[in-house]
C-alpha cells in the first residue's frame, strides 16, 4: 500500500485542485452539532490569542509569529484519470467551504481586501463558468446560490446534500455574525483560518481505496454498514466502467427508494437478503445482525458471492442479485406497509416481518413464479401463525426458529410445493407443543377451549378475519377494515373484546351458580365478539336480551345472534349451505350456545386457513 501524507493549511487545500466526490461517498450529512463544534473549537484557539494581540495589524507575519497552528484532522484522496477524488473527509471539506463563503460575504460587507483572496479559495474561473474547488456536481446550483449569498434561489430539491448545505450555511452565518464584529477582527481571523488551520492529506492508490474507506469511517458521522459495503463493492470497479455502466446510479436509485421507508431500511434489506440465502437456523441468521458488510467478504460467504478482490464478481452481483432482490424487497415493503389488498396485510397487523425473509429465499433471480410466491408466502405465514395461536401452540421464539428452517427448505422450489413445507412445520410445532403425535393441521380438540387467554390483538384479528369471511360469503362490503378491527383500540372509535355473558346473577344461574364453570365458558371464543368503543361500554353488564339490541347494526358476526338477520336473506342461506354452517339466532345464551358458536368459529377458521 502506498500512502503519501502531506501537511497543508487551508490556503493550500483550496488552491487549484478540483475535488470530486467519489462514487461511494455518502451525502453531505453534517448537521449543526458537528458544524458548531468545529466553529467553537477554532474560535476558542483564535480568541485565546486575539485577546492578547488585538492591537497588532492583521498580517501574515503576525499570524505566523503569534498564533499557534490548529490541527483539523485528515482527508484522503486518490487520483484517477487526471481527477482528484475525495475518499474520506468530504463532510469537513464541504463545511470549510461554507465557512469560506460566509467569510467572503463578511469581507464584502466590511469592504475588506481579503475579498479576492477568499474568493480564490472557494472557486476558480473556467471560461465563463465558476468552478468550485469542492465540487458537488449534482448540487452546483445550490453552491452557486450560497456563493452569491442568495439562499432564496437555492435548489434543495436535488437531495439531502443541498438541504444540509443551506441549513449549515445559515448556522455558520449566524455564528460568524455573532463572533466577528469588526473589519480588524475579520481580517485577522481570515489570516488565521487560511494559514494556521492544518489538515493532513493522505493520497492513496485506487486499489487501496476500499480498505482505507472502511478503516477511517469512524470519524465524523459514522458510516452505516450499507454505506461501507458500497465503498467496498464500487471501489473494486474501474472508474471508467463505473461511469459507463452507471453502477453508482443503480445502487443509489435502489437504496434511496428502500430508505424512504426508514433510515435503516437498506441495512434491513441486506440482512434479510443474506439470511435468506445463507442462514438455515436463527443462530446462523443472527450473525448478520451485526457487521454483515464484513461477513460478506469472509471465505464462507465469498465462496458463493465472489466479491473479494474480484471486479467481475462485484459486477455480476450488482447486475443480478442486487438489482433483482432489491426490487423484490421494495415490492414487499410497499405491500407490507400500504397495500390492504395484499396478503401482507395479515402479516402487518400482527407485526410479522418474516415475509421479507421467505419471499427473498423462495425466489430465484428473475423467478417466473415470483407473482405467485409473492401471494403465497405471506398467506402461509399468516396460516402458520394463526393456526398455532388457535391451538394454543404458539411460542414466539420457536416461531422464529421455524421460519428460518422453512426459509432453508423453500429456496428455489416451485410455488406449489410451498404449502407442503409449511404443513410439515405446522404439524411438527403442534406435536412438540402437545408432546404427542399430531397428524392434522387444525384440530377441534385443541381449539375447543381457546378464548380470552389469547393475545388481545390476535383475538381482534381473528374476529376481523371472521367478519371478512362472512362479508365475502354474503356478498357484502366490510363495515370496518381488517386493519381497523385489529389495530384501533381507542375509547370512541376503537374495537374491544366483548363478553356476551356479563357478570350478573341471571347469567350465573345458567351455570348452576358455578363461578368457575361460568368463567371458563364465557371466556371461550364462542362467548366473545367485538364491539366499538361506546357500544362496548353501554352493554357492559346488561342481560343477554338487552345485549341483542346493542348488537344490531354492529358487525356481521354479532348480528348472526339476532333473529331479524335471517329474514329474507338469500345470500345468507347460500352462505350457510356452501360451508355447512349451522348459523341461527339465539334467544337464550347458555353453555350449549357457546359450544355451538365455538364449533361455528372452528368451521369458519377451517375455511379461512385450510
Amino acid at each position: 500500500m502506498d500512502i503519501s501524507p502531506d501537511k497543508q493549511n487551508i490556503d493550500r487545500v483550496f488552491a487549484n485542485i478540483i475535488y470530486h466526490i467519489d462514487f461511494y461517498q455518502r451525502e453531505y450529512r453534517w448537521n449543526d452539532e458537528p458544524v458548531l463544534r468545529l466553529l467553537e473549537d477554532v474560535f476558542y484557539k483564535f480568541n485565546e490569542n486575539y485577546e492578547k494581540y488585538a492591537d497588532l495589524p492583521p498580517s501574515q507575519q503576525v499570524i505566523d509569529e503569534k498564533y499557534p497552528w490548529y490541527y483539523l484532522n485528515t482527508y484522503v484522496t486518490n487520483r484517477v484519470g487526471g481527477k482528484t477524488f475525495v475518499v474520506d473527509g468530504q463532510q469537513r471539506l464541504t463545511t470549510l467551504t461554507l465557512i469560506l463563503m460566509k467569510l467572503l460575504h463578511l469581507a464584502q460587507n466590511f469592504s475588506s481586501k481579503a475579498e479576492k483572496w477568499l474568493d480564490s479559495k472557494i472557486c476558480g474561473q473556467v471560461g465563463f463558468e465558476t468552478q468550485f474547488w469542492m465540487n458537488h456536481e449534482s448540487h452546483k446550483s445550490t453552491q452557486q446560490a450560497i456563493y452569491e449569498n442568495n439562499l432564496e434561489a437555492s435548489d434543495i430539491s436535488t437531495g439531502i446534500t443541498a438541504q444540509n448545505m443551506v441549513k449549515n450555511y445559515q448556522t455558520i452565518s449566524k455564528y460568524l455574525d455573532k463572533n466577528i464584529d469588526s473589519k480588524h477582527n475579520l481580517e485577522t481571523f481570515v489570516f488565521y483560518f487560511l494559514n494556521r488551520l492544518v489538515l493532513i492529506n493522505l493520497s492513496v492508490e485506487q486499489t487501496d481505496v476500499p480498505m482505507i474507506f472502511e478503516a477511517i469511517n469512524d470519524r465524523g458521522i459514522r458510516l452505516k454498514p450499507f454505506e461501507i459495503l458500497k465503498g467496498k463493492l464500487l471501489g473494486q470497479i474501474d472508474k471508467t466502467l463505473l461511469d459507463q455502466k452507471d453502477y453508482n446510479g443503480l445502487w443509489e436509485k435502489r437504496i434511496r427508494a428502500i430508505n424512504e421507508y426508514s433510515d435503516n431500511e437498506a441495512d434491513r434489506f441486506f440482512r434479510f437478503y443474506l439470511k435468506s440465502k445463507f442462514a438455515s437456523t436463527r443462530n446462523e441468521g443472527q450473525k448478520y445482525d451485526g457487521d454483515y458488510h464484513r461477513i460478506m467478504f469472509t471465505e464462507v460467504v465469498d465462496h458463493y458471492l465472489k466479491l473479494n478482490h474480484n471486479q467481475a464478481g462485484v459486477i455480476e452481483f450488482l447486475e443480478k442479485s442486487f438489482a433483482y432482490y432489491s426490487q423484490l424487497y421494495l415490492k414487499a415493503l410497499k405491500a407490507y406497509n400500504y397495500d390492504d389488498q395484499s396478503n401482507f396485510l395479515y402479516n402487518r397487523v400482527n407485526d410479522l416481518d418474516g415475509g421479507y425473509l421467505l419471499v427473498l429465499s423462495s425466489c430465484s433471480i428473475n423467478d417466473p413464479e415470483e407473482a405467485v410466491k409473492f401471494e403465497v408466502i405471506p398467506k402461509e405465514i399468516d396460516r402458520l401463525f394463526s393456526l398455532l395461536q388457535l391451538q394454543d401452540s404458539y411460542d414466539s421464539n420457536s416461531f422464529q426458529d421455524v421460519l428460518y428452517k422453512i426459509s432453508s427448505q423453500i429456496r428455489g422450489i416451485k410455488a406449489a410445493a410451498i404449502r407442503g413445507v409449511f404443513d410439515e412445520a405446522l404439524i411438527n410445532e403442534l406435536t412438540n407443543a402437545r408432546n404427542a403425535l399430531v397428524e392434522k393441521t387444525f384440530n377441534y380438540n385443541f381449539f375447543k377451549n381457546i378464548g380470552i387467554g389469547l393475545n388481545k390483538r390476535f383475538i381482534r384479528y381473528f374476529f376481523a378475519r371472521i367478519e371478512n369471511f362472512i362479508a365475502q360469503g354474503m356478498k357484502l362490503n366490510m363495515k370496518h377494515s381488517i386493519y381497523d378491527l385489529t389495530i384501533r383500540t381507542g375509547s370512541v372509535n376503537g374495537f374491544h373484546i366483548e363478553h356476551i355473558l356479563s357478570h350478573n346473577t341471571e347469567n350465573l344461574a345458567l351455570f348452576e351458580n358455578n363461578q368457575e364453570r361460568f368463567e371458563t365458558e364465557r371466556n371461550r371464543l364462542g362467548g366473545l365478539l367485538l364491539l366499538k368503543g361506546r357500544d362496548n361500554i353501554s352493554s357492559n353488564n346488561e342481560v343477554y336480551s338487552k345485549k341483542l339490541k346493542t348488537y344490531a347494526n354492529t358487525l356481521y358476526w354479532n348480528e348472526t345472534l339476532r333473529e331479524d338477520t335471517y329474514k329474507s336473506k338469500l345470500d345468507l342461506e347460500s352462505f350457510r349451505a356452501k360451508y355447512g354452517l349451522d348459523l341461527q339466532p339465539i334467544d337464550r345464551f347458555d353453555a350449549d350456545s357457546i359450544e355451538k358458536r365455538q364449533q361455528l368459529l372452528y368451521k369458519m377458521a377451517l375455511a379461512i386457513w385450510e
